[in-house]
């Protein structure tokens, strides 16, 4: 009798536990929403088909030769990504500069000094805390007779993150400037070891401890063959490693604005591709940064010179776009920034 008394005791102990995790939850989900829905969507509205397509197109053109870290063509591409900063009037938290220069001696294969570029918009009541949106701006190069121009892998991350900061000033300088700091982090050697992001995680300029989440995007122009059939999708991967709260967060801003499928399949720590730990976002998580990985699978053109800009669906790279511009605008202006409850594995 005391052994089944203890069972039975043990099993209302689980029930409750369980009761109390669920309504935990249900208090949660039912904290996050947005009080200005039109404000937001004004300033989605400015995120269109037609700017990504001018960026993508441009940014993985012949002209960068394949981007590679350490070589002219990524350099020249680093200074398109600052030139674009410069006339829209978006400061470097580094000065004139924009750039943060990554010596030869941290890279490895013989890989030339890089750099990793730089804008920001100062936060209006919490400028010490920062959102950073990021993207790689690198790529695979080129040989004797084809460039990987890479328009997916990372021109749609890369266009995703040009648009966003426009939207952003556009908001700042109509009296809507978000109470935290919004950071636009354009990293290099994503394809050589996650080295840029490392670079900037080990000597950041906004202090890891006053990083609220970093939001990173890498391809996010494509269909997948497993989506074939139903496009409206988009892979979340980390929302929920380190912030419950992040991953509700970005539901709510899918379910206001934008009803794609978020797909969490490729989130599984048994998933075989391990995708949480090959893109720059990693570094952050591994210092206790809340993080947003945004990927649309891998497909035919992945790291092939075939990766070109006619194939990239550009409706749908606007509508992914203004799922992540929603989620960074919610974590800029929330009264307390999202809490940290999981431990860093």
């Amino acid at each position: 009798m005391k052994v089944k008394l203890v069972a039975l005791s043990l099993t209302l102990v689980g029930s409750c536990a369980t009761l109390r995790h669920t309504e935990k939850i249900e208090q949660l989900k039912e904290s996050i929403y947005f009080e200005d829905t039109q404000t937001v969507q004004s300033y989605l509205n400015t995120i269109t088909e037609d700017e990504l397509k001018t960026h993508v197109y441009a940014f993985s053109s012949d002209d960068f030769k394949g981007r590679r870290a350490g070589e002219p063509g990524h350099h020249k591409a680093s200074k398109f990504i600052k030139d674009y900063y410069i006339n829209e009037n978006i400061k470097s938290p580094l000065g004139s500069k924009y750039y943060q220069q990554i010596p030869q001696s941290y890279f490895s294969e013989g890989i030339k000094d890089s750099q990793n570029v730089i804008a920001y918009i100062e936060g209006s009541e919490f400028p010490d805390e920062v959102i950073i949106i990021s993207a790689h701006s690198d790529h695979e190069g080129y040989n004797d007779t084809e460039i990987f121009n890479g328009a997916d892998d990372n021109g749609s991350g890369t266009a995703a993150v040009m648009e966003m900061a426009q939207a952003f000033k556009k908001a700042a300088n109509e009296g809507n400037r978000p109470k935290r700091s919004v950071v636009f982090l354009h990293l290099t050697g994503e394809e050589v070891g996650l080295t840029g992001s490392r670079y900037y995680t080990q000597y950041p300029v906004f202090s890891m401890a006053n990083t609220v989440a970093n939001l990173n995007i890498d391809m996010i122009g494509r269909v997948d063959d497993s989506h074939i059939d139903n496009e409206n999708y988009l892979y979340l991967i980390g929302a929920d490693r380190l912030s419950t709260e992040l991953h509700y967060i970005s539901e709510e801003a899918n379910n206001e604005f934008t009803n794609l499928e978020l797909d969490y399949r490729l989130n599984s720590d048994n998933d075989p591709n391990r995708y949480y730990y090959r893109s720059d976002h990693y570094n952050f998580a591994q210092k206790g940064v809340p993080v947003i990985f945004y990927f649309n699978g891998e497909h035919e053109d992945y790291h092939e010179p075939t990766d070109t800009p006619e194939k990239i669906n550009y409706a749908l790279l606007a509508k992914r776009t203004k799922l992540i511009f929603a989620t960074a605008w919610y974590l800029a202006n929330s009264e307390n920034r999202i809490i940290v409850d999981k431990e860093v594995y």
